[in-house]
């Protein structure tokens, strides 16, 4: 999956010069992702520190999904409280 890094910091750029909300955890992951595929590593060492960013940046899209899920579930919590009070 290739990214296109020009169209990804344009529309950044655009949306926050619009007033929009900043970029998500997930957009911010995408775009690290992007870059570190566009790294050629020059050496066996560079490539497998490369290799353990990408598995850390796998993990970190895993540990914000779940946040995300979990926060879902709160709000939907709360909205249930309030309307019972």
């Amino acid at each position: 999956m290739k990214i296109d890094l020009n169209k990804l910091t344009k529309r950044f750029l655009l949306g926050e010069a619009a007033g929009k909300k900043t970029p998500s955890v997930r957009a911010y992951v995408e775009s690290v992702i992007g870059i570190l595929e566009q790294v050629v590593p020059r050496s066996q060492r560079e490539s497998r520190q490369l290799s353990v960013a990408k598995q850390h940046l796998a993990e970190i899209k895993k540990l914000n999904r779940r946040l995300e899920e979990k926060i879902k579930l709160l709000e939907e919590q709360i909205t249930i409280l309030e309307e019972s009070n």
